[in-house]
């Protein structure tokens, strides 16, 4: 399927606003890593106690695609300031984490694909080999997050949906150098996540935890879904994405299957608004919102279309544009004096506070618009 006419008039037309905007927004935003907004403004991540902040690629990352978009050098340099902040990380042990594709892909490795920067490459290399030390042989899973101060909860066997989208940083380690451990350390977690996170109809677990030992499967957890056996839709995207990426990386038909079950559940559980709550079960008040759930399935499905044939590429496309022209329509900041796009994300449907702007949301939003018209710099 292609885009219609009108459908590449939205696409072209959007991406045109967007860059408009983002004029004003770059160099308010130049010398911060954004996560969210307050009164309309960029909140900072980029202080020592808040560096290592699991989002913090995204804003280098919107910056790169920018680039890609207008092949102004202004976000060049942007994109560098953040990577470089990043640096800190590599210095505290508790800062590296299961998260570092999304905190270097988007920045070191993307700044390397465009400009070949040694520097870039060294770092995303370094952020790949501490993300392969996180790998359990017994159960072959990457172990999501550190402990965390204060707690007495043991989480070295947990393993989190999320991680599918960190997986890109180990297929590119091997590619880049040759050494197929960080390949097959992906691949074997991918494995183990398509056995244990994606349910017989197509949902996902956010948290599976493991023996550490043994290996063996031990329970999950509902995470920041309503709760245990619902269906967060977040994490529904993550996995529909991340599925589609390893097979991508690997051609292994394991994982585009698994990709397929997904997409088609959420698929089925798209509203007729074309807007996302934050889990597929929650109850029907309080009906709240994840714009960044819609963008991230959005980007999953454009690819899933262009890995099938016939009607059921037409079916992940046409989802697809569905989700992204809901979001415009109905949950987006057109206000240049603000720096947000997106503005119902919701990190976890028990938070206290829902339906804000989050930065991710405003990078897969782009990103996906990106790969609608080819313009799109490959991060994942």
């Amino acid at each position: 399927m292609k885009l219609t006419e009108n459908q590449s008039k939205w696409v072209e037309e959007t991406l045109s606003r967007m860059a408009k905007k983002m004029e004003k927004v770059r160099e308010r935003s130049a010398e911060k890593i954004p996560y969210d907004t307050k009164d309309g403004i960029h909140a900072d991540k980029s202080d020592e106690r808040n560096i290592s902040w699991w989002t913090n690629g995204f804003w280098g990352g919107i910056m790169w695609q920018m680039h890609a978009l207008t092949g102004e050098k202004r976000y060049q340099e942007i994109a560098r300031w953040s990577e470089e902040k990043l640096d800190t990380c590599f210095l505290h042990y508790d800062m590296m984490d299961h998260d570092n594709g999304f905190k270097w892909l988007p920045t070191a490795v993307a700044d390397y694909r465009v400009t070949g920067n040694e520097r870039s490459k060294k770092r995303g290399l370094l952020a790949a080999e501490v993300l392969a030390g996180r790998y359990n042989p017994a159960g072959k899973f990457l172990r999501a997050w550190n402990d965390w101060e204060g707690s007495d909860v043991d989480r070295s066997g947990w393993a989190i949906i999320d991680c599918m989208m960190n997986l890109p940083l180990l297929y590119w380690a091997s590619e880049e150098t040759g050494d197929p451990r960080f390949s097959q350390i992906a691949e074997n977690h991918a494995h183990t996540a398509a056995q244990h996170f994606v349910r017989g109809d197509g949902s996902v677990n956010h948290i599976v935890e493991f023996d550490t030992h043994t290996g063996e499967y031990v329970t999950t957890y509902g995470g920041q879904g309503y709760e245990t056996g619902s269906s967060w839709t977040r994490g529904q995207a993550w996995g529909l994405y991340g599925f589609t990426l390893s097979y991508l990386h690997t051609k292994n038909p394991e994982f585009l299957s698994a990709a397929e079950r997904i997409a088609n559940y959420f698929m089925a559980n798209i509203p007729e608004s074309g807007l996302i709550p934050v889990d597929f079960r929650q109850p029907t008040e309080p009906a709240w919102e994840d714009s960044t759930a819609a963008a991230i399935a959005a980007c999953g499905l454009i690819e899933l279309s262009k890995l099938s044939d016939g009607r059921q590429s037409d079916v992940y496309l046409s989802a697809a544009v569905k989700l992204l022209q809901a979001l415009e329509k109905h949950s987006f900041n057109w206000n240049e004096d603000e720096d947000n796009f997106l503005t119902k994300c919701t990190g976890a449907y028990h938070d206290k506070e829902h339906e804000f702007s989050i930065i991710y949301g405003d990078y897969y939003f782009l990103e996906a618009l990106m790969k609608l018209c080819g313009k799109e710099l490959v991060i994942w």
